[in-house]
C-alpha cells in the first residue's frame, strides 16, 4: 500500500492509457484515504463548516450543540417528518427511493427519497447542486452514506444532521434556528416548535417557521402528531440507547 503514496511517476515511454490509469489509480487511493480519514475525524470532532455554508450568499450563522443539549422533541420531529425508518435502515430507504423514481417519471419536478443519513452525508461532505452535478453528487453521496453509517452510527448521524441542516436563510443547525425563531435554546423545544422547524427543513429559504400558513402549517401539525407515534413506538430508539 505504501508504494501508492510515493511520488514516483510512470516511465516516460509508457503509453497514454497506462499513464492515465496510473494517475486515476492514485487519485482513487487518495480519495479513499481522505474520505475515510475525514469521516473518522468527524466522528469525534464537530464539523467546523460545510461547502453549503461557505457558498451561501447570505452568509451563515451556526452554533454547534451536542445532542444531549437538543430537546428530544426535535429528534422525534425530524424522524416523523423526514425519515420514519431512520432506526431500521442502513442508510437507504429502498421503498422511498422507488416511490421517488415513480413520481419523477410522471413529473418534471424532481423529488428525492433521501434518508437523514443521505442528507447528512450530502450536507457535510458534498454540495447541493442541480442538473448534471446533482447526478455526480448522488454517486458520491452513496459512498459517504455508507461510511457514516458504519463509522459514526445513528446517534452521531443525528447529532451532525441537527447541527448542519439549513434551518432558515443563512441559518444552520437547530440551535441557531431555535434562537432565531423562538429566542431560546434548543434544549427546551416544545413539540409544536420542533415540528415547525422540521416542516421547514426541505425548503428553509421559502417556508416560514414563525406564524406559518398554508401547507407549512398543516405539515407542521401532521409532524407534531406523528412525533407522538415516534416516541410511543420507540422509532427514535437507536438515538437514545
Amino acid at each position: 500500500m505504501r508504494r501508492f503514496f510515493t511520488p514516483s511517476r510512470p516511465r516516460s515511454d509508457a503509453g497514454l492509457a497506462f499513464r492515465l490509469g496510473w494517475w486515476l489509480g492514485r487519485l482513487i487511493i487518495w480519495f479513499l484515504a481522505i474520505s475515510v480519514g475525514l469521516t473518522v475525524l468527524y466522528k469525534w470532532v464537530p464539523v467546523p463548516v460545510t461547502l453549503t455554508m461557505v457558498m451561501d450568499p447570505n452568509g451563515f450563522d451556526k452554533s454547534w450543540t451536542p445532542l444531549s443539549r437538543i430537546d428530544r422533541n426535535m429528534v422525534s420531529a425530524v424522524i416523523a417528518g423526514e425519515d420514519a425508518k431512520f432506526c431500521s435502515h442502513a442508510g437507504f430507504d429502498r421503498e422511498a427511493i422507488e416511490k421517488a423514481i415513480e413520481r419523477n417519471a410522471r413529473s418534471s419536478r424532481l423529488r428525492g427519497g433521501s434518508t437523514i443519513s443521505q442528507q447528512t452525508a450530502k450536507n457535510v461532505f458534498l454540495w447541493q447542486g442541480a442538473g448534471w452535478t446533482r447526478y455526480a453528487r448522488k454517486g458520491l453521496e452513496v459512498w459517504f452514506t455508507f461510511l457514516i453509517e458504519h463509522i459514526w452510527g445513528k446517534r452521531r448521524i443525528m447529532e451532525v444532521y441537527l447541527n448542519v441542516a439549513e434551518t432558515g436563510i443563512g441559518t444552520y443547525g437547530v440551535e441557531a434556528g431555535t434562537q432565531r425563531y423562538f429566542n431560546h435554546s434548543a434544549a427546551r423545544l416544545s413539540k409544536i416548535e420542533a415540528a415547525r422547524i422540521a416542516a421547514a427543513l426541505p425548503a428553509p429559504k421559502r417556508r416560514e417557521v414563525n406564524d406559518p400558513s398554508g401547507f407549512t402549517r398543516r405539515h407542521g401539525n401532521v409532524i407534531a402528531a406523528r412525533s407522538g407515534v415516534v416516541r410511543n413506538e420507540a422509532l427514535d430508539g437507536c438515538v437514545y440507547r
